[in-house]
């Protein structure tokens, strides 16, 4: 049976001039870009400025991110765009700073934590399931809560209702609607004196999640002091050691850590579980197979954390959800010394572009790179595919450290979700749009019908 092919947006003309394309880049990174990179192996912008290069093979992103990642570190544009929420945590940082902070992070997302994590997800799914009533729900809205929820637990024990995790939760989502990933003027590499648009509600959002989260490690720091701090995430990482020199973060570096902790956790998390539910309401026949699965390993118990290895097609469903859509579908690296990509000269300061939502559907690469199939992750193909072509959480050495913890929290709310209720889609198809992170530009909006 032929598989759906769910929307991807509209690529820009060829022969769309510069003032058009900074219009589009405005709108929506996606429509700024080609149709050509979909089957492209590279592409080339240059300014007098700045050039860009467009990496679209396997053997150029894995120069970059697995051969020679010390030559290519995270862009500064990046750092500056997200630093009013971000600061200097892990996301933006470099060399020797970010392997410090990586050695004190690592060891709170190791295999035995994920398990200890496990009663903290399945109890935001639970209490997602309890809010969750049938028929129209936009979908976005919901796994954003739920998302949330989940790393408010885990990280600090509290839920969502606490007052201090609904605040931030709100006020992320007025931080995520106003702050683009990146600007058009960084990405030309326009001189730091040219004057940018002042982006007020984003700074204004981002003050006052800081703002809250620092109530939050500010109270941990005194309940670790005081020796009642539960287990949990934030407690691991504040009371881990740097094996080297033996320091720890600091307040305000505590504060950094968990912003992006919040960003990557909440916002990547929401974004793949509402496009799964999509996909899987505008294909019957894998959201059958789906709760079948899920009906043979758990027809009514709680869900164990040994249950999510046999959700295998719960497993492939979620991996081929973060193909089609990324939650980050763009990587930014800057090269510290001269490069020649496919016979093209870059001098130090280009930007190498990494783009996974054009090399998840690249056309030389996968086959029906634009259709929804979950069973495509049964074949070897499809596995090969994924050793060169895949990184929802990026390779090498700055691969996501978290990405076990959303493969886990992935499987087991998409498996409780759809063992409750079935999602149909409705009104026209949602259109993705490239923000902070993959999102539809008016939302999803589903049916919900209780299982019996």
């Amino acid at each position: 049976m032929p598989r759906i092919v769910p929307p991807k947006p509209a690529a820009r003309p060829d022969d769309a001039g510069l003032l058009a394309r900074v219009r589009l880049f405005r709108r929506d990174m996606f429509r700024s870009q080609p149709a050509r990179l979909y089957h492209a192996k590279m592409a080339a912008v240059r300014t007098p400025i700045r050039s860009s290069f467009f990496l679209n093979t396997p053997a150029l992103v894995r120069r970059v991110l697995e051969e020679r990642p010390e030559d290519f570190p995270k862009a500064d544009l990046i750092g500056r765009t997200l630093k009013g929420l971000l600061g200097r945590s892990v996301f933006v940082t470099n060399g020797a700073e970010w392997r410090a902070q990586r050695r004190i992070i690592d060891p709170a997302f190791e295999a035995g934590r994920l398990r200890d994590s496990f009663p903290a997800m399945h109890a935001a799914g639970a209490a997602a399931l309890a809010r969750l009533r049938p028929g129209e729900t936009e979908i976005e809205f919901e796994t954003a809560h739920l998302a949330a929820d989940v790393i408010f637990r885990t990280l600090f024990s509290i839920p969502i209702t606490h007052a201090h995790a609904a605040a931030v939760f709100s006020e992320f989502r007025a931080y995520q609607r106003a702050q683009p990933l990146l600007s058009w003027g960084d990405l030309l590499g326009l001189p730091g004196w040219i004057p940018r648009r002042r982006n007020t509600p984003a700074r204004q959002a981002a003050a006052a999640i800081r703002a809250r989260l620092g109530a939050l490690v500010e109270a941990r720091a005194a309940e670790i002091a005081a020796g009642t701090a539960p287990d949990d995430l934030a407690t691991k990482i504040m009371t881990t050691p740097d094996p080297e020199t033996g320091a720890l973060f600091s307040t305000a570096e505590m504060i950094d850590q968990v912003a992006i902790f919040f960003l990557a956790g909440h916002e990547t998390s929401a974004s793949a579980l509402s496009w799964a539910l999509y996909c899987l309401a505008a294909d019957p026949e894998a959201q059958a197979h789906l709760a079948a699965e899920i009906r043979a390993i758990a027809p009514a118990r709680p869900f164990e954390f040994s249950d999510i290895p046999k959700l295998r097609f719960a497993r492939d469903t979620f991996r081929e959800v973060l193909r089609l859509y990324p939650p980050v579908p763009m990587m930014v690296r800057q090269n510290t010394r001269p490069e020649t990509y496919r016979g093209q000269d870059a001098r130090p300061g280009s930007l190498a572009i990494l783009s996974p939502w054009h090399l998840h559907r690249h056309q030389e690469i996968w086959d029906n790179p634009d259709h929804f199939d979950p069973w495509r992750w049964q074949q070897a193909a499809a596995r090969e595919c994924a050793r060169s072509a895949y990184l929802p959480f990026s390779k090498g050495p700055r691969v996501c450290t978290g990405a076990g913890f959303a493969m886990v929290e992935g499987v087991l709310l998409l498996a409780m979700l759809v063992r409750a209720f079935e999602f149909t889609p409705l009104g026209p198809p949602p259109v993705p749009v490239a923000h902070l992170t993959l999102r539809s530009e008016t939302g999803i909006h589903l049916r919900l019908s209780r299982r019996v």
